[in-house]
């Protein structure tokens, strides 16, 4: 662990809807290349802190840091391209894998290459005719795959990851858990990852519980 400023501070956060507790304030500390497996029972709002992290809810309580400045303070748009949340259900845009894959690219008004998104394809066991296939016609495996790929087109300091394997067989859960493992150590992106598989993310470096919250459903 680094002596200097941790690259996410997660100070007491807490979040409540309609007078309903759907996170108890929380306090974490996320290094760059760090490896935490975030569990918990249902209820305990594992995806509801991922939610606040990633600027997609504003918490009830506390305050969160990203690189020592508040994130209240950070355009949400450039939080979200260093702190990239992938969500348990895939929610995939445009016809095809290929107008997915794309976004990152437009959002940063770069021009596609079509060899990285190729490249990427392969990563995770995917044929690179692939790009060309309606999102539609998609397994839930394959529409988990492709989600995860279009947060990594650009990587983030900070990878989000709620649940992202839970359509997938074994092996391609092994890939994946190998794949992110390979872009903490090789890349020194930082991880949270939410599963209730602990063998399955065998490399992490750290186990965060969140404790059951008495009430909603997070």
């Amino acid at each position: 662990m680094s002596h200097s400023s941790p690259l996410l501070d997660v100070q007491a956060v807490s979040f409540a809807q309609d007078g309903t507790t759907l996170l108890a304030p929380v306090s974490l500390q996320l290094d760059a290349g760090e490896f935490i497996l975030l569990t918990g029972p249902s209820g305990s709002g594992k995806s509801t802190l991922l939610k606040i992290i990633s600027t997609l809810l504003e918490p009830s309580g506390g305050e969160l840091f990203f690189k020592g400045q508040p994130v209240s303070g950070i355009k949400p748009e450039s939080h979200r391209q260093q702190v990239s949340y992938c969500f348990q259900t895939p929610v995939l845009f445009g016809e095809t894998v290929y107008d997915n894959l794309a976004l990152p690219w437009q959002i940063r008004q770069k021009k596609v290459d079509v060899a990285v998104l190729k490249h990427w394809l392969r990563q995770v066991n995917l044929p690179e005719e692939m790009l060309e296939k309606k999102t539609g016609q998609l397994s839930g495996g394959e529409k988990q795959r492709v989600a995860l790929l279009r947060n990594l087109q650009f990587l983030p300091e900070v990878l989000l990851l709620d649940e992202i394997t839970s359509a997938l067989d074994e092996e391609n859960k092994q890939m994946i858990n190998q794949l992110i493992a390979g872009l903490v150590k090789e890349k020194g992106v930082a991880v949270i990852w939410i599963s209730h598989d602990t063998a399955e993310i065998s490399q992490a470096q750290r186990v965060v519980t969140l404790a059951a919250s008495r009430e909603g459903d997070a």
